[in-house]
């Protein structure tokens, strides 16, 4: 929530000062709330297993917040691997049932459509369970891990998302098996000599609840092809977060039920209790993000005022890449507010004429509604702790900003901000 009565204005982040931190670590800057990740994972309490997906925001501290809420964890990588390990996971699940009767949980699951051959090694060397993209896979993974049981994630045959690059479902995506090829697949792990223990599916980011519907009704019609051999299945992620005014979380509550009926029909059918999972990333931590950005410029360009900040794609990469839309507000320097709002278009420092926070998706330049700003101004970016810094880069040679975890009115560095220095590093003339 923004921690002012006038509208725009934000001068709080958690109980801390935005002017505080910026001062303290400089600009830009990425800030984290532990307790609302810890309120988004509580959330999802229901299920038997919540798995967050770590591409949304793989910041080391993050993941121990999220670990002490007994959240398991996705990894996409060799070195997502090695930051669950260095998080304090465990490569391996239990092997005898909980007292609940249920099949024990994998701590760590690599999830791809390829081994590259660091991540194949990797996941040998932990013996990390897998979840298979691709038919493949079951042969490079049988080869080097005989008898190990697999997790199919499978394309359903459709998909959604809040934009076509984060549908991964239907013929337009790359991701998982595709359901007609299932029959093969189950024929090609047998002979490898592989059981299939789980099943998967995910079709895209900021699905809505019948959308998300549609994927337990096919995987339902996957697990009866499996067969007994099943004893997890998980309904991916894709939970939306609401970045505009208007927009609403979804029926966790509804979605629970749901996933539910469908694990116990799949429970009778198969006479042994079966685990249920969510996998969310951005669910997690996007209300937690913040970048804090100093406004170094306001310009003119026709009848169109800018707002440029020391901010830019480089940094935060989701407007540019899918025209997304984060709020913003205004930290003023001084105890004074102006009064009223001014619409503004936001950019940033980089070479490239689509580096602009206000952008709507196919690059068109839009404005926004704040409190009038001046250079030396704070402008926080809201709702960034997913797929923020995870996606930064070193573009124009920009240093990758700090992190900060704000957690219970107290703040501390859980990334130091690179440095010139570490721009070069490993390079050679």
């Amino acid at each position: 929530m923004i921690a002012s009565s006038v509208p725009g204005l934000r001068r709080e982040i958690a109980g801390v000062s935005v002017a505080e931190l910026a001062e303290r670590y400089g600009t830009p800057l990425y800030v984290y709330d532990a307790e609302m990740i810890r309120r988004r994972c509580r959330d999802l309490a229901a299920w038997d297993t919540v798995r967050f997906a770590q591409k949304a925001c793989s910041n080391l501290a993050v993941l121990d917040v999220v670990r002490r809420e007994g959240v398991l964890v996705d990894a996409v990588s060799t070195g997502e691997i090695h930051r669950a390990l260095a998080a304090g996971y465990t490569p391996h699940a239990a092997h005898t049932p909980g007292a609940d009767g249920l099949p024990p949980a994998h701590p760590i699951v690599y999830t791809a459509d390829i081994f590259d051959r660091a991540s194949l090694d990797a996941v040998v060397k932990h013996g990390i369970h897998v979840n298979c993209g691709s038919a493949d896979m079951i042969e490079q993974l049988a080869e080097r891990m005989p008898g190990a049981s697999i997790t199919l994630r499978v394309n359903p045959g459709f998909g959604h998302g809040h934009s076509q690059k984060t549908n991964t479902g239907g013929e337009g995506s790359k991701h998982g098996i595709w359901h007609e090829e299932i029959p093969d697949v189950l024929r090609r792990a047998e002979w490898a000599g592989l059981q299939v223990s789980g099943l998967h599916m995910h079709i895209g980011s900021g699905t809505d609840l019948a959308h998300l519907a549609e994927v337990a009704e096919a995987l339902e019609r996957v697990a009866i092809e499996v067969g007994r051999s099943l004893t997890m299945v998980s309904a991916g992620g894709g939970l939306p977060v609401p970045y505009k005014p208007g927009e609403v979380h979804a029926d966790l509550s509804g979605y629970f039920t749901l996933w539910d009926a469908t694990r116990k029909r799949l429970e009778d059918r198969f006479g042994h209790r079966i685990r249920l999972e969510i996998e969310p990333g951005r669910y997690l931590t996007a209300e937690s993000g913040f970048v804090i950005t100093e406004v170094r410029a306001v310009k003119k360009q026709g009848t169109r005022k800018y707002l440029l900040v020391d901010a830019g794609f480089n940094t935060l990469a989701r407007p540019v890449l899918y025209g997304s839309y984060h709020p913003m507000s205004i930290c003023p320097q001084g105890d004074d507010a102006a009064q009223g709002l001014e619409e503004v278009a936001v950019g940033g420092p980089l070479c490239e004429s689509g580096d602009i926070f206000t952008q709507t998706d196919g690059g068109f330049v839009a404005t926004r509604p704040l409190p009038a700003a001046g250079a030396g101004d704070l402008l926080v970016i809201e709702i960034a702790g997913a797929y923020g810094f995870v996606m930064a880069s070193n573009y124009n040679s920009k240093p990758l900003p700090a992190e900060v975890l704000v957690d219970d009115g107290k703040h501390r560095l859980v990334r130091a901000r690179q440095t010139p220095e570490d721009l070069v590093r490993g390079e050679c003339v």
